[in-house]
């Protein structure tokens, strides 16, 4: 259930339906309805706001005026139809064209991939940074697999609301969500496993396995959180009815007593019904992210007394539990499976994109107060990352810095204000609570930078609204552009390096210390990738909502 005040569109008019594709990952668009339903009013005041154009869509406030009822599909008024939504369409072409710089470099093994020269994996010890280009180029890529994962739960919240004007069941929906990870998870054996795996391995999750589970989850717990937000307002809803039936004592005013009392109690119903399963997905997104922290065999920390000089992990990632419940929660690596990203070490940004959501559609916000919003978020993320730093709190990486300028810092210093490296060197596998909190809030931030943008600025960014708004049809073919690329790139200009290749077992090679080579390249994969992208949003806009081809 949404909250009393979403305009629906006439069941008569045409519907010119756009996708939602936060990824790679497969959810239907964020646009300001993929429907056509302006929102008027909201859950806290319930009457409807002006008009607000702008990259997150046009609200117009619905005609009849203010909108209460039981049923925020079939009951609402009429209203008229809505553009798509730019910014998140404007973040997440901007994140695939950060993702294409990593994927670019990995290729052709232009630099090693992380900001220090060892892994960015819970409990390793790392003693040298990488060079000042990759390093910044790496951090900036931080920002792609969370705000993926975060616009994959916002889509979810906007496909439900879009199929539920069309008459979509919960039943129908949860089929859409299993068949939609499905593809994901293929997609990933077909992308992945096969042809990097070499019938060595049976499953190689890169992210797209953990984006299938997480949007599957997604649209289960937003299935769940709407039947059970409908349930408790009416039980509050009966529950207060009858006990103002109780103190009505005069029969002549019962009417006009109970006309006046059922709609506040209606209104109060629905609000705090609203309130408390924002307050659930909160809760569940925070222990998502904290079973990251308690399930690390770790829990984060590097033994002091190891050798100097040595890098690497201190101890076996794996639980007593077993390897397949260490494939959910872990970053593994067995003979037949391997497992960077972790599925429910991901979920808590899928969970925030739900809250996000909901919020968004609660009611006909002003654009200004959405980014005044986002800004906010952004602040306060970046606050509790600060804290992270100075108390030693959810970082997984205490005592595991032994750069240079730790080793001269006096003992028990905080290893983290040893130098600006230091204080933003984030753990990603599995994310710890600074890695989420970080990323989200330079995430945030890009949102209300975009969003502030006027709507003839925003569509003067052609290059990132078509990557956007084909997300994994890009991520597919930017992954067999840039290795195709890459495998010649390398037979021109590349050299052997000084490390071991990790899917080989043999000396790396790579173009290592070209770095003009690697950026030349990254910029003629996306001129390459434009037509295409575009060419196929025009392709898909020509199916119906149910053609598999909407899933890219």
């Amino acid at each position: 259930m949404m909250p009393p005040d979403h305009a629906a569109r006439d069941a008569g008019t045409t519907v010119q339906e756009t996708q939602f594709t936060a990824i790679p990952d497969a959810a239907d668009s964020v646009s300001e309805d993929t429907h056509g339903s302006p929102i008027s009013g909201g859950p806290i005041h319930g009457k409807q706001n002006d008009t607000a154009r702008s990259t997150y869509g046009t609200r117009d406030g619905a005609a009849n005026g203010n909108a209460t009822r039981s049923d925020p599909v079939t009951d609402a008024p009429k209203a008229t139809a809505s553009p798509r939504a730019l910014a998140p369409d404007l973040l997440r072409g901007l994140l695939m064209v950060l993702q294409a710089v990593d994927h670019c470099s990995v290729s052709q093994g232009a630099w090693r991939h992380g900001v220090a020269l060892q892994s960015e994996q819970d409990g390793t010890i790392v003693n040298e940074w990488n060079h000042a280009v990759p390093w910044t180029a790496r951090m900036l890529t931080h920002l792609c697999a969370p705000g993926f994962m975060f616009l994959l739960g916002m889509g979810v919240v906007y496909f439900g609301r879009s199929r539920g004007k069309l008459g979509w069941s919960s039943g129908q929906m949860l089929r859409h969500f299993a068949v939609r990870a499905f593809v994901l998870a293929a997609v990933n054996e077909l992308l992945f496993t096969l042809p990097f795996g070499r019938g060595r391995i049976i499953i190689l999750n890169i992210v797209l396995l953990a984006l299938a589970v997480n949007y599957f989850l997604a649209g289960l717990l937003w299935l769940g959180i709407n039947a059970s937000e409908q349930a408790l307002t009416t039980l509050l809803q009966s529950s207060f009815h009858a006990s103002s039936d109780d103190e009505i004592e005069q029969p002549l005013l019962q009417d006009q007593t109970r006309h006046s009392s059922a709609k506040s109690i209606s209104v109060w119903s629905e609000r705090c019904s609203w309130h408390i399963h924002n307050g659930i997905l909160l809760a569940i997104a925070i222990i998502s992210i904290a079973w990251n922290h308690w399930l690390s065999p770790h829990h984060g920390h590097c033994p002091l007394d190891i050798s100097p000089g040595y890098s690497g992990p201190t101890q076996p990632r794996s639980t007593s539990l077993g390897p397949w419940f260490d494939f959910w929660f872990l970053s593994v690596s067995y003979k037949r499976v391997i497992s960077p990203f972790p599925p429910l070490a991901w979920l808590s940004p899928a969970i925030l994109g739900l809250l996000y959501g909901r919020i968004i559609l609660s009611r006909n916000w002003k654009a200004y107060t959405i980014n005044a919003g986002n800004v906010a978020c952004a602040v306060f993320l970046m606050l509790l990352f600060v804290l992270t730093r100075l108390l030693h709190v959810g970082n997984l990486s205490e005592d595991c810095l032994r750069m240079p300028e730790q080793l001269a810092s006096s003992p028990g210093r905080n290893q983290y204000l040893a130098s600006f490296r230091s204080f933003f060197y984030i753990v990603k596998y599995p994310p710890s609570f600074s890695y989420i909190v970080f990323t989200m809030s330079v995430n945030f931030l890009l949102l209300a930078l975009f969003g502030s943008l006027p709507e003839k600025v925003a569509r003067r960014i052609p290059t990132l609204l078509t990557f956007g708004q084909s997300a994994l049809f890009f991520y597919i073919v930017h992954l067999m552009l840039y290795f195709g690329m890459g495998n010649q790139v390398k037979a021109w200009f590349g050299h052997e390096l000084d490390h071991i290749d990790p899917m080989t077992g043999k000396p790396a090679v790579g173009t290592e210390g070209k770095p003009a080579v690697m950026w030349i390249t990254w910029l003629v994969g996306l001129a390459i990738l434009w037509p295409l992208c575009r060419w196929y949003g025009r392709f898909k806009s020509t199916k119906g909502v149910n053609s598999v081809w909407r899933f890219f």
